[in-house]
């Protein structure tokens, strides 16, 4: 499409930063050119809700283009994709990061697990309590409010529970959370002896209608145009009916993506335009140092394009961003933008997790009825702080407890792998067998905090370039001692928790800890890389996410969390972003950018 000659602000990227920077400044009246590297995407026409995996190709299992499985909600991109690689420096299979890309509009919240819980006040002062990583140059209470606009946007389901270091929601913003099923409230029941809390889990999901006559006007305070389209936006979103997996994307509106909540709106005030299939190579700076816009590559016909910008905001996905960093090269930042401390790319993060499964004969031959609902909907929150202040465990940080059970919906993997269970049976007794374990497995999953290390980092590759030319990052990476002895704790806890539950476990709880662990990268909640501080010596941006060298310059994705909390990190990036956006509208209207 044509571009404008100049804009108020280029943002790079359309996912949850990027979707909630292009909705707050529009909101506000500022003109915005967004540039994604996907293709266009309508999760309304597109998402394949009701069909059953029978209906798949591979009966929906998982193949190199779609790693996720036939339906998952990504339309271009993953682990993989031609024409744009990345590397690892080591071949050892511990020390490698995988790299997840989504290459589509609204990038990975169109099939994100939409988990949404707050960072809490430990989270954003790590180094105060153990003395390893660094503190945040903000606390909870900062961001606190965004928070609560996040949540009532997007519309997120929960409950308050009190607990130490996981914020309740100030009453009247979390919707009803969903009921417990007969798994997980068998789970909570036998996991009290264990000292364990079942809670309900606060999701993106919209358990009931929002109310569109209240939100706008608190979200937006004297901004009538803004209210006015946030609430037809708000009814034009349905109820969860709890029909089909979230991950497959939501085409009544039901969940939080970018494309179905922030930009439907931000295109609607009629300031926000839009590029897609659009692969930005670098930000461009003048003689003084002061960005002036981006250049990138339309995919469809190879040609370079440049669009200008007041200001510049990188929303990339947290490795992206700092790709596109190290790339803008110029004679004044010979390094990349962003590193004249030399930590761009440094100290990036992801969730460690490890898993165990049991069978739970309590579960067998329950009554047929709908236990799909919307995914996971409670959990076990960490809650042992009081063990770690006392020197009883030999890690320093958590991990919650995710978990699935019940009759989900049939996979090519379900029946299978159950022979240690039935013997291995075959013809009549297999179908009877199956039918008595279906929906008796629990699986539990340790989702961790990773404590920032000096191995764990990207750079570029001095060879390897992708299509177009252009350098691509090479990753570096390991876990520590501190997420090995996270990971053996959960493994034994799980163990312990099947037993309570009066089940088994086809092997025995992992005895190296660190061959439980999922690989770097694997869980998808990447951030770091370029961390945001109170000292440009020691990070890339300031306490609102501008980078230190460039004043035009901010970074709204994941690359500048300081830390990597046990909660999913999508919520605190939408907050993060919000914030950032509304102090770039500040520094607009006094004319200091």
């Amino acid at each position: 499409m044509a571009t404008d000659p100049t804009y108020d602000v280029v943002i790079v990227g359309s996912g949850a930063a990027g979707g909630q920077a292009a909705y707050t400044l529009t909101m506000a009246g500022a003109k915005v050119l967004m540039i994604e590297a996907g293709r266009r995407f309508d999760p309304a026409t597109e998402t394949a809700m009701f069909q059953t995996n029978g209906q798949a190709p591979l009966r929906g299992a998982g193949t190199p283009d779609k790693p996720l499985g036939f339906y998952d909600g990504t339309a271009g991109g993953g682990w993989s994709i031609p024409g744009e690689p990345y590397t690892n420096a080591s071949a050892e299979p511990d020390q490698q990061f995988m790299w997840w890309r989504s290459r589509m509009l609204g990038g990975r919240t169109n099939h994100w697990g939409r988990i949404a819980l707050r960072f809490g006040p430990y989270d954003f002062k790590p180094y105060s309590r153990d003395g390893l990583g660094v503190d945040w140059p903000i606390a909870y209470e900062d961001i606190a409010p965004y928070y609560d606009k996040v949540e009532m946007l997007i519309g997120v389901c929960g409950a308050a529970e009190g607990l130490e270091n996981s914020p309740d929601s100030p009453p009247g913003i979390l919707l009803p959370a969903p009921k417990a099923r007969a798994g997980e409230r068998l789970t909570a029941q036998r996991g009290k002896k264990l000292g364990l809390s079942v809670v309900p889990i606060h999701r993106a999901v919209l358990s009931t209608r929002q109310d569109a006559e209240t939100i706008p006007a608190k979200l937006h305070p004297n901004n009538p145009k803004a209210q006015r389209i946030l609430a037809e936006a708000m009814r034009q979103r349905a109820a969860c009916f709890w029909a089909t997996d979230c991950h497959r994307g939501c085409s009544i509106k039901a969940n939080y993506q970018s494309t179905t909540v922030h930009l439907p709106p931000a295109l609607a005030t009629g300031n926000l335009d839009l590029v897609t299939d659009a692969m930005v190579r670098e930000v461009t700076v003048d003689k003084a140092g002061r960005a002036t816009g981006v250049v990138y590559i339309d995919k469809k016909t190879n040609e370079e394009r440049a669009v200008r910008g007041r200001v510049i905001v990188l929303a990339a996905g947290s490795q992206e961003s700092v790709r596109i960093l190290f790339n803008s090269k110029s004679g004044l930042f010979a390094q990349g933008l962003g590193n004249s401390s030399g930590l761009l790319g440094r100290y990036i993060m992801d969730t460690p997790a490890s898993s165990l499964q049991g069978q739970i004969p309590a579960l067998e031959g329950l009554p047929l009825h709908n236990e799909d609902g919307a995914g996971i909907h409670v959990y076990i929150p960490w809650e042992f702080y009081r063990e770690q202040r006392t020197g009883k465990l030999d890690f320093p940080r958590g991990y919650h407890v995710q978990f699935t059970t019940g009759r989900q919906m049939p996979s090519a993997r379900t029946g299978t792998g159950l022979e240690w269970l039935s013997g291995g049976t075959y013809g009549r007794q297999f179908k009877e067998d199956q039918r008595r374990y279906y929906g008796s497995l629990v699986g539990f999953s340790a989702i961790g905090e990773m404590v920032p290390n000096e191995h764990s980092y990207c750079d570029l590759d001095p060879v390897v370039k992708d299509r177009w030319g252009v350098p691509v990052l090479r990753f570096h990476w390991k876990w520590s001692e501190h997420e090995i002895r996270q990971a053996a704790h959960g493994q034994r806890m799980f163990a312990d928790l099947i037993a309570a539950m009066g089940g088994r476990t086809k092997e025995p709880p992992a005895s190296n800890a660190a061959k439980a662990l999922t690989r770097g990268g694997q869980i998808i909640h990447e951030v770091g890389g370029a961390r945001m501080g109170s000292d440009p010596k020691t990070s890339v941006t300031d306490p609102w996410s501008r980078t230190w060298e460039v004043k035009n310059l901010f970074i709204a994705d994941g690359a500048t969390f300081a830390s990597n909390a046990d909660k999913n990190p999508t919520l605190t990036i939408m907050a993060l972003a919000w914030r950032t956006s509304d102090y770039i509208l500040e520094e607009l209207r006094k004319g200091n950018l």
